[in-house]
């Protein structure tokens, strides 16, 4: 079993203090390059909707090393946010997602 499997069985038996469904932000960092939105938004649709009229947010760091997207998904269940936030780190080009 790697790091990343425990850590899953680990978080399937927490709490949520999340009523589902509900808009939930995802802000994910990495380093900055052409086509990392995008890549970000492919692997959060693979598990779920973009929120209404909630646009992709993005921004460079200061010293435009790194970037930071914002997406707002309609969450539906802890398992889903789980499956995006495994996706999202097991991605070589995310640094962090929250």
């Amino acid at each position: 079993m790697t790091r990343i499997q425990r850590i899953a069985i680990m978080t399937d038996n927490h709490e949520t203090l999340l009523e589902f469904p509900c808009e939930f932000p995802i802000k994910v960092f990495g380093h900055t390059h052409a086509e990392f939105e995008s890549q970000v938004i492919a692997i959060i649709l693979r598990h779920a909707r973009l929120a209404e009229d909630s646009p992709v947010q993005s921004r460079k760091s200061q010293g435009g090393k790194y970037d930071a997207v914002t997406v707002t998904i309609t969450a539906t269940s802890k398992p889903q946010l789980d499956a995006i936030y495994l996706d999202l780190t097991a991605s070589p080009d995310v640094i962090m997602a929250l």
